[in-house]
């Protein structure tokens, strides 16, 4: 039985994840507003460092696994709040959370980034200032520029940070397997309100999925099972991969980008 910690756990894709994980007999110490084991809010460092220190607290300091699901759509009117839940809370959890994991047996970490971010025209200095680690500065932006752009960036910017961390010493060299996944447009709650958002919902379901055959949009357990592969010993080679589980979108949208 692996000890694996997961943010946004009460919802979407995060409550998937957790069942089916819970399912193959792991323990799962879940991180959400609430509705989980630890109540914690990830948009500020407080919240952070909180959420942190509880995980460290009941897994005794050892982890095996570690997802960081938690996130805001672009429909979200603070859209300062969007940088900083998608990327300054993932990656806060993520390196704070490390040490737990070179602790770990066959240790691993995913992170969900979004096809969305690779979409052309959505890159911003949103992305700059993240990876800076300035996040006063990309809450500016993130303001100045609007909700799809704080998304969209916010998730590229993690991307990015997940596959300059995955290889260094800290991470491989600890034997810490560190990848990504990039959903395409998946039926949850987060998605739902954008649809029920005037401003984004037709841009939403004019975004192409070629596997639309079996439905508009992705199940949020069609997402939970690349997870548990990225955890698993099935992908025990994987190491700073962004896996995108899109339906076809991205390989649509960039046929010659991979």
């Amino acid at each position: 039985m692996a000890t694996i910690a997961l943010t946004g756990a009460a919802s979407g894709i995060g409550a998937a994840t957790r069942d089916r994980l819970r399912r193959e007999g792991h323990h799962v110490i879940g991180v959400d507003l609430r509705g989980a084991e630890i109540d914690a809010d990830l948009s500020h460092p407080g919240g952070r460092h909180e959420a942190v220190e509880a995980v460290r607290n009941m897994s005794g300091g050892k982890l095996d696994g570690l997802v960081v699901c938690a996130g805001l759509g672009p429909q979200v009117r603070d859209h300062r709040a969007i940088v900083s839940v998608n990327y300054f809370g993932a990656q806060a959890l993520l390196a704070g959370l490390r040490d737990c994991l070179e602790k770990g047996d066959r240790p691993a970490a995913v992170a969900i980034s979004s096809n969305s971010s690779r979409i052309p025209g959505l890159e911003s200095p949103v992305v700059d200032a993240c990876l800076d680690g300035d996040e006063e500065r990309a809450r500016a932006e993130a303001a100045e520029r609007g909700g799809v752009f704080a998304y969209a960036g916010s998730k590229l910017a993690l991307a990015r940070w997940v596959r300059r961390a995955a290889t260094r010493p800290d991470w491989a060299g600890c034997g810490i397997r560190l990848n990504a996944i990039a959903p395409g447009a998946t039926l949850t709650p987060l998605l739902q309100a954008g649809l029920d958002d005037p401003e984004h919902a037709e841009s939403i379901k004019a975004f192409p999925v070629p596997l639309s055959g079996t439905g508009a949009y992705g199940r949020p357990e069609d997402i939970a099972a690349a997870v548990v592969f990225l955890l698993g010993p099935d992908a025990a080679f994987c190491c700073g991969t962004v896996l995108y589980v899109d339906g076809g979108s991205d390989a649509l949208i960039r046929p010659d980008e991979y």
